[in-house]
């Protein structure tokens, strides 16, 4: 008896934010990793890659390394602390702006805040690795390649966010009903864009900690 087709699977949650709010179908399924990784990645970083692959581990470090369990707290306080600011309430009786630039703006300051904070808690993890007298000092080599070459093109790709966002806000604004008063309340359309804002943001903030929670898988692999 023949097997029944399994059901693809869900695309990113991300990717399925992003296409639902630039009204597209999003794939069912993701990418061929082989084939998304060779378009992102040049030849002088494949060899770089294989070098932290295939090279020689770094000698170990003299010094005891020091405990995981602040590292592993640190990086959850930060995930912690970005995803309240992403979803902090407005301020009861102050309207929110219907500006599209300072919605973009706010996208961005997260976006800011996000690369700035995941980028300095991938260096410590690395660094903590690479103290390791074992395998995962190399894969803090790989990781460190793996940023370098994929940053670029990350970066490009996350920049259309706070512009779909943008477009997103329009659109909602300008198919408004009557009930867009300026009697201090936020009208249900604003409302509903800054629920889809967080989520879009809350999913980025995801992605963006993926590299992250590698490592401390890794880190926790004792």
């Amino acid at each position: 008896m023949a097997k029944k087709p399994q059901p693809p699977v869900p695309g990113p949650p991300f990717i399925r934010l992003l296409a639902a709010l630039a009204d597209r179908n999003a794939p069912r399924t993701s990418p061929d990793l082989a084939d998304r990784l060779s378009q992102w990645i040049d030849w002088t970083r494949a060899v770089a890659l294989s070098r932290a692959l295939d090279g020689r581990l770094p000698a170990a470090a003299e010094a005891e390394p020091g405990p995981v369990e602040p590292l592993l707290a640190e990086c959850q306080r930060v995930r912690d602390s970005l995803g309240q600011a992403i979803q902090k309430p407005p301020v009861p009786g102050k309207p929110e702006p219907r500006e599209t630039m300072a919605w973009k703006t706010r996208c961005l300051n997260h976006q800011r805040a996000m690369l700035s904070a995941s980028g300095r808690l991938r260096g410590l993890l690395r660094d903590r690795l690479s103290a390791l007298p074992d395998d995962r000092a190399r894969l803090a080599e790989v990781d460190a390649v793996m940023e370098q070459a994929l940053s670029p093109c990350e970066h490009s790709l996350l920049a259309a966010v706070p512009a779909l966002l943008g477009t997103h806000f329009e659109r909602l604004r300008d198919a408004a009903s009557a009930d867009d008063t300026d009697d201090g309340v936020d009208p249900a359309w604003l409302q509903l864009f800054r629920t889809d804002m967080q989520n879009v943001l809350m999913a980025e903030l995801d992605v963006r900690f993926h590299p992250i929670d590698g490592l401390l898988a890794a880190l926790r692999a004792h």
